[in-house]
């Protein structure tokens, strides 16, 4: 049974889209079988898993709006070894149209079921907002993982978060927990940063993910290549870092 995560941040810039790339590809050189969902219009996890969002026939929004299934939608990155379920602008329009239809919450989460056995992980990559779109991935979601830079008003962005995950999980997806913060783009040379850090691991415990991803410039330039990092340059700290991280996620899952 696949277990199925969103990465989501009501703040935008804080590296969503680059941590689901490279925890993909990262989960797929440790031998698990992935799938990301793109559920943000922009299509950034699409490209950067080395897909032309452009050339997509079909992407997640057919799979929303029911014309498609996901074995027809999703395509294979050969370089980065997973499965990716595209995006691109046509979905902005999705948002629109699944106010008025039946199950709006829930059409992902009825897609899903169709691969289940198909992939040990599917990832969501949500865009930066609480829509439509963002609610359709956290109501099939077993958690969350957030990605977070120490900064101060990434503390404030992040109780909104909690707020919104506390209230999908009453209403909506009594499964939903928050299974981890990611500690992304840290510089230990920066005092606040340091303070922020302690203050996350001080407030949420176990919560926080033992791996911290550094800042690093070839985790940066990996998606002009249309690759995620750790395909990019294997060799670099931020690479090697989400390899780290993808083998924890591997022994938190065994513990969930």
């Amino acid at each position: 049974m696949a277990k199925i995560f969103c990465i989501a941040n009501q703040k935008g810039g804080v590296g969503k889209t680059t941590t689901t790339v490279n925890l993909a590809a990262g989960l797929a050189k440790v031998g698990q079988r992935v799938l990301v969902v793109d559920l943000d219009p922009q299509g950034n996890a699409t490209m950067g898993s080395g897909i032309d969002k452009r050339a997509l026939e079909l992407s997640i929004y057919d799979v929303l709006l029911e014309s498609s299934s996901v074995q027809e939608a999703k395509q294979h990155s050969e370089k980065a070894g997973y499965d990716v379920l595209g995006a691109n602008r046509e979905l902005a329009g999705a948002e629109v149209e699944l106010v008025e239809l039946e199950r709006r919450e829930r059409r992902l989460k009825a897609a899903l079921a169709s691969v289940d056995k198909d992939y040990d992980f599917v990832l969501i990559d949500c865009p930066p907002s609480l829509s439509m779109l963002t609610l359709n991935g956290l109501c099939c979601a077993h958690g969350v993982i957030v990605p977070m830079q120490c900064e101060y008003f990434a503390l404030e962005g992040l109780s909104d978060l909690v707020n919104t995950i506390k209230q999908v999980h009453a209403n909506l997806n009594a499964d939903l927990q928050i299974i981890g913060l990611l500690r992304v783009m840290f510089d230990p040379r920066i005092t606040l940063q340091n303070q922020v850090s302690d203050q996350l691991k001080a407030h949420f415990g176990d919560k926080v993910f033992d791996t911290v991803i550094p800042r690093n410039v070839r985790l940066a330039e990996a998606p002009s290549y249309g690759l995620p990092g750790v395909v990019f340059d294997p060799s670099s700290k931020g690479a090697q870092a989400f390899v780290e991280f993808a083998r924890e996620m591997v022994r938190r899952i065994e513990t969930m």
